[in-house]
């Protein structure tokens, strides 16, 4: 009845709730109808058989609470303690109820005899409600830290109580009228009941968060320790309604020794009988123990498959059992929860390396770095098999990491057959890699275990060299469109395009940034008096300085309109200082000009002008035919200002002027009118930085 009530949910739950309702309910009728018809209400008074029952029951319930009490102590756990505290006094008294049977060690009847019992349950149920309270962690840890003082002090209540009542001391010596004991034990009966209802009604909630046998267990010996208390109180000696409590306390801690008898048969060890009483944060532990350790057996079992030999959890399960406390049942049930784990694991980790060597495919990078990385990746997804990874340039095969392959027949035969090819033994598998349908490398696999490649293995590792030959196309195609990108515009551009392509739409963001306006001072009368391949020459020789100097310092060059380049700084690339780079740029750009145009006194020298604040950045233009570029009153007055500077000066505006701060030597124009504006502008000429 017990196991059906605490494992089982659903549409039953209350024709169960009813019978176990029904059980608690009979005692409590049979004990109304003996007292309301005393005809009924037979008398078996034998002293001996008395002191024998009731001591025998003692005696086992007081090992019932000892075993708790041991796994208190094991767990640290009060609540178990205090449970335990509980049927070791209710069984104590009760002996000591049996000790006190007149005509056997004393001689007459006496008040040791009728009030021990009734004592010992309400001391009992005092601890049970207690056991039922939420302990806070140092309260708890200040429980356990007293526990020995406190049980010393319970046993030595019950040996000043067993002293006093067999030597026949005053207040237990003298026998208790019907009619004085009346009072004190219904007074004793009501507060009992009180208590152990109370301490039922909290484990029951305890059993409907995480039910269990032994919690449903002990509130029923809860209910029927109450229902006790009212037999004793209103029962006649020596019949049947009072040897009925004598049965009911005996049911009750049968009831628990039977549901830990149902564990033990479970878990195939006394370990771990009463976990399911324990406190909350003492289940979590018990949980986290188990999880550790399950962890454990797995990390030892993958250790020992990568090294290739069998996993020894026989002796890992042994270890882990001591350490944490485990019963073999709970070890067996943790070593096939490992190799189930392990294996999921081990499969999860194989289907990552696909998708991380599928994700190399979309990142820039050279093919000897994928080649690295895929490999990498391979050998953390296949553990426990050897991997050699090579590429065929002009029919010579490299290898990364100067492995060898175990045998260059079959890589030809792979190559040939653009097809995997196993040894006989299937311990060795050779996977071509593919680029354009033609054969571009080659992926071996070692297995380092005694056991050939299955058909699920050799189907993922196909498509592991599957997903490595698109990274593989994919790194050399980047490789070509990025030196085709890099060929007309900025590098940081084509990068940001590359990575992103999406930034490629028309349209843009409100930023701010530092544009450069840069021109050839003279160009048209000298294009006027120079042939057309000596000025292109000029323009080459000039913009093939120019642009490193820009790119130097993080700029990004826009456009190329004759003699004036464009640059910006802050975008795409974000920089703090981009005010400080253009300056920067400009004056470098100045001296380099200088060092090319040395010794050709007719080239005409570069005017920079350079303006600071927001500007649209973005792609303008088609669908067909666009440019990244800087639009706004920002670009305008850096093309006014430039106009402003003579050859080899840079000319800033005021919010450039701010942003370099001390940092740069100027000298102020003061209000400057310049064209397309209503305000004047304020202008500065830079001379240098420092």
């Amino acid at each position: 009845m017990l196991q059906g009530l605490s494992g089982r949910t659903g549409s039953g739950a209350w024709a169960r709730v009813a019978a176990w309702t029904f059980h608690i309910a009979l005692p409590a009728l049979l004990l109304w109808l003996l007292i309301a018809r005393p005809q009924l209400d037979l008398r078996w008074e034998n002293h001996a058989a008395h002191f024998g029952l009731v001591l025998g029951t003692a005696l086992l319930n007081v090992v019932l609470g000892v075993l708790m009490a041991g796994a208190a102590g094991r767990r640290s756990d009060p609540r178990l303690l205090l449970v335990a505290w509980a049927f070791l006094v209710a069984a104590g008294f009760l002996g000591l109820h049996a000790l006190a049977t007149p005509e056997v060690l004393i001689d007459q009847p006496s008040a040791g005899f009728v009030l021990a019992t009734p004592v010992g349950l309400c001391v009992g149920g005092l601890l049970a409600l207690a056991s039922g309270v939420d302990w806070s962690p140092a309260g708890a840890a200040r429980l356990i830290r007293q526990r020995w003082a406190l049980t010393a002090l319970l046993l030595a209540a019950m040996a000043a109580w067993a002293v006093v009542s067999l030597a026949g001391w005053p207040p237990l010596d003298e026998p208790l009228p019907p009619e004085e004991a009346r009072g004190p034990l219904v007074a004793l009966a009501f507060g009992g009941t009180a208590l152990y209802g109370l301490a039922a009604y909290r484990y029951l909630g305890v059993h409907r968060r995480r039910p269990a046998v032994v919690l449903l267990s002990l509130v029923t010996a809860f209910a029927l320790l109450a229902l006790a208390m009212f037999a004793i109180a209103y029962g006649r000696n020596w019949q049947a309604s009072w040897w009925e409590w004598h049965l009911l306390m005996g049911t009750a801690f049968g009831f628990v020794a039977y549901s830990a008898y149902v564990q033990f048969q479970r878990e195939g060890s006394a370990r771990g009988l009463f976990d399911s009483i324990t406190l909350e944060q003492t289940v979590d532990s018990i949980r986290r123990d188990h999880r550790a350790a399950l962890e454990e057996l797995v990390a030892a079992m993958e250790a020992e498959q990568a090294e290739g030999t069998s996993a020894d959890l026989a002796r890992a399960g042994a270890l882990l059992a001591d350490r944490f406390d485990l019963t073999e049942q709970q070890v067996a049930v943790l070593e096939r929860a490992a190799e189930a784990l392990g294996a999921e694991r081990e499969q999860a980790r194989r289907l990552g390396g696909l998708v991380a060597v599928g994700r190399e495919a979309s990142v820039i990078q050279s093919e000897g770095a994928l080649v690295a990385r895929a490999l990498a990746v391979g050998r953390a997804a296949f553990r426990g098999q050897d991997l050699a990874l090579g590429l065929l340039r002009g029919g010579t095969l490299t290898l990364v990491d100067g492995q060898r392959v175990s045998d260059e027949g079959q890589w030809h035969a792979a190559m040939a057959s653009l097809a995997p090819v196993a040894s006989q033994d299937r311990r060795v598998l050779v996977l071509p890699l593919q680029v354009k349908g033609r054969a571009a490398g080659l992926l071996e696999v070692r297995n380092r275990h005694d056991v050939a490649f299955g058909d699920a293995d050799t189907a993922l590792l196909q498509s592991f060299a599957s997903q490595l030959s698109i990274a593989l196309e994919n790194a050399r195609l980047y490789h070509q469109m990025e030196g085709l990108f890099r060929s007309y515009m900025s590098p940081s551009v084509a990068t940001a395009l590359i990575a992103d392509p999406d930034q490629a739409g028309l349209g843009g963001t409100i930023a701010e940034v530092s544009v450069l306006m840069a021109d050839l001072r003279g160009f048209t009368p000298f294009s006027e008096r120079t042939q057309p391949a000596e000025v292109v020459a000029m323009l080459n020789a000039y913009y093939g300085a120019v642009v490193p100097v820009i790119l130097d310092r993080g700029g990004t060059v826009t456009q190329f309109v004759g003699d004036a380049v464009m640059a910006i700084f802050n975008a795409p690339v974000r920089q703090a200082d981009h005010a400080r780079r253009a300056g920067a740029a400009a004056l470098r750009l100045h001296r380099t000009i200088d060092e090319v145009r040395a010794g050709r006194g007719g080239w005409p020298r570069f005017r920079v002008g350079i303006n600071t604040g927001p500007a649209l950045i973005g792609n303008v233009g088609s669908a067909e035919m666009r440019t990244f570029t800087a639009v706004g009153d920002t670009t305008n007055v850096a093309a006014r200002l430039e106009t402003l500077a003579e050859p080899g000066q840079v000319v800033i505006g005021a919010l450039t002027r701010t942003q370099i701060g001390d940092a740069a030597t100027v000298s102020a124009l003061g209000a400057v009118a310049v064209k397309g504006r209503e305000q004047p502008v304020e202008a500065f000429v830079l001379h240098d930085l420092h």
